[in-house]
């Protein structure tokens, strides 16, 4: 399964696409759109959209994983942050892509094995599950990497309990 991880935001927005398969992960790319910060909210949003358009397009995954938002204190950010997460999840809709959604907080709980790990940590950890030989940068990149990482994880454990289902029902004649 190739997934897609995105850490939404309007100045960096972060990408990583990896393969999920038989317990494994494999980074396929990773980076971040940037836009310009003076540039309007429209022209900012339709380079996301078309960047993600020609990133999902390259990379042909199939699933993407997407971190909900959490409010913080300027609100303003808050929104233009949504904006960009909305025109990303548009973007993978159109794409045809199963989209699944976690919070900041699940994120870590699935990498770091606790809610409140912070960004070295995270880093360390996403380089380790993708066997790489430095942590991705910047920030943006890793934290959609970890959420593309969470989701194979999500999946394998779902996966892990149907089989189990499935194997514990006896066939009667």
């Amino acid at each position: 399964m190739r997934i897609i991880g995105i850490d939404p935001g309007t100045g960096i927005l972060g990408f990583g696409v990896i393969d999920a398969a038989r317990g494994r992960t494999r980074l396929v790319t990773a980076g971040v759109v940037r836009t310009p910060a003076h540039t309007p909210l429209a022209e900012r949003l339709e380079e996301i959209y078309d960047s993600l358009t020609e990133i999902i397009a390259e990379t042909k995954p199939q699933q993407m994983a997407i971190e909900k938002l959490f409010f913080t204190k300027n609100i303003t950010t808050a929104i233009s942050v949504a904006e960009a997460r909305g025109v990303a999840m548009l973007t993978g809709q159109q794409a045809g892509l199963a989209i699944a959604e976690y919070t900041p907080n699940e994120i870590k709980k699935s990498i770091a094995g606790y809610g409140a790990a912070k960004k070295p940590q995270m880093q360390e950890m996403v380089r380790l599950q993708l066997g790489l030989a430095e942590a991705p940068k910047p920030d943006d990149c890793a934290d959609a990497l970890a959420a593309a990482l969470t989701h194979a994880f999500m999946q394998r454990e779902q996966d892990r309990k149907s089989t189990r289902l499935n194997s514990s029902h006896v066939k009667l004649s």
